[in-house]
């Protein structure tokens, strides 16, 4: 390969110490939103060079891969491990794929790679809790999905306090979304037989809650790849919707016919959702006329709602990887900074997988704030 690569391009072969892998390199370029040409620029080559070094027909040099290294700010490390799963565009479901750009698409799928690299470490030392979601491909009609998952899981009609405890206690890994941009919203995944969902940290607890319940959509109703586009986005809206809002409860509470915003104000608090999704809902379920649901609608766009959730509420964070990181430092003496070498990141960059998430003081690698009364929702492996 190395002939071949100098016959075309001049000058001497190049000499890498580690064993370089490619595709490592492909995913820390994707994460930081480069082109192949972009990086190739930043590196004073041309394009052809950083093509050659991610087709694996020619590693670079160790000075190069230094200068790689830091322009994408990824451990020298990072780029000598094995191959990453990385996850396959179309087993992904994306929360608002229409409106992403392919640049986006590729920041949020190669973080994705990272987030699975790290829940395969975690899988290593803990036993986390199994995978208890349902099948629901062959159920076409979402509401009765979202019945059923409530059925299943034995939490009846009431709202859910907690999406991402409920998600996690069911088996499926959380991560965050660290990608700068409103378009990309959440997305969920397939590993085997492992369920992933990405959130994105800077959306409002209520948004965050409903992109949640809409992947949870994705994992039952669509982990065979049909319906896709938008009949499976209009599917897990509804789904959410449902999950969230459930029928019973919401004709239980004796909505009146004509409420006004403070009602609906009061009415979102108590299944934490936005005051969009609240008004849709009552729609859904013809407790508002279509003139008034629109009325409605107008209002909170006027009050500019539809931006500012009012009365947001707290942010919704991890239960198992605050735990996880506390046992890891209590027993193993392992820190935030450890951790991140073994995965060959930076600390910044395992952060980002856990931003919004992890919200408790840490120092080192201790988390500082503990919750008592909360099941334990891993043990350490023997």
């Amino acid at each position: 390969m190395a002939e071949t690569f100098q016959s075309r391009f001049g000058g001497a072969a190049e000499k890498t110490s580690a064993i370089f892998n490619p595709k490592r390199l492909a995913i820390a370029r994707k994460r930081r939103g480069y082109t192949k040409g972009e990086l190739a620029s930043k590196l004073g080559l041309v394009p052809r060079s950083v093509t050659a070094y991610e087709a694996g027909e020619f590693p670079p040099s160790d000075e190069t891969l230094t200068r790689i290294a830091s322009i994408l700010d990824f451990p020298i490390s990072f780029f000598s491990g094995d191959d990453l799963d990385e996850p396959e565009l179309d087993a992904v479901s994306f929360r608002s794929l229409s409106k992403m750009t392919a640049r986006q698409r590729d920041m949020a799928i190669s973080q994705g790679a990272l987030a699975i690299h790290l829940a395969r470490w975690m899988d290593k030392r803990f036993e986390l809790p199994v995978c208890s979601l349902p099948d629901l491909s062959h159920e076409s009609n979402p509401e009765v999905a979202a019945d059923y998952v409530r059925q299943h899981w034995g939490i009846g009609q009431q709202p859910v306090r907690n999406m991402i405890h409920l998600l996690e206690a069911k088996g499926v890994r959380v991560f965050s979304i660290s990608v700068d941009a409103r378009e990309v919203d959440a997305f969920s995944t397939w590993k085997g037989n492992v369920p992933f969902v990405f959130l994105n940290g800077y959306k409002s607890t209520e948004h965050s809650r409903f992109d949640a319940a809409h992947e949870l959509c994705h994992l039952v109703m669509h982990k065979h790849g049909a319906p896709t586009g938008r009949q499976a986005e209009q599917e897990a809206n509804k789904f959410a919707s449902a999950f969230l809002m459930p029928r019973g409860s919401v004709l239980a509470a004796h909505v009146p016919r004509f409420i006004a915003v403070s009602e609906l104000r009061r009415l979102k608090k108590n299944w934490i959702v936005s005051m969009g999704a609240m008004n849709h809902r009552l729609h859904e379920l013809n407790l508002l006329s279509d003139w008034h649901y629109t009325g409605l609608c107008i209002e909170l766009n006027k009050r500019g709602y539809k931006v500012s959730e009012p009365d947001g509420a707290p942010r919704e964070t991890s239960l198992v990887l605050p735990k996880l990181f506390a046992s890891l430092y209590q027993e193993d003496g392992l820190t935030r900074s450890r951790i991140a070498e073994e995965l060959g990141l930076s600390v910044t960059e395992l952060e980002s997988l856990l931003f919004s998430l992890v919200m408790t003081g840490m120092s080192g690698g201790r988390v500082t704030d503990k919750k008592p009364g909360n099941p334990v929702l891993l043990t350490r492996v023997k």
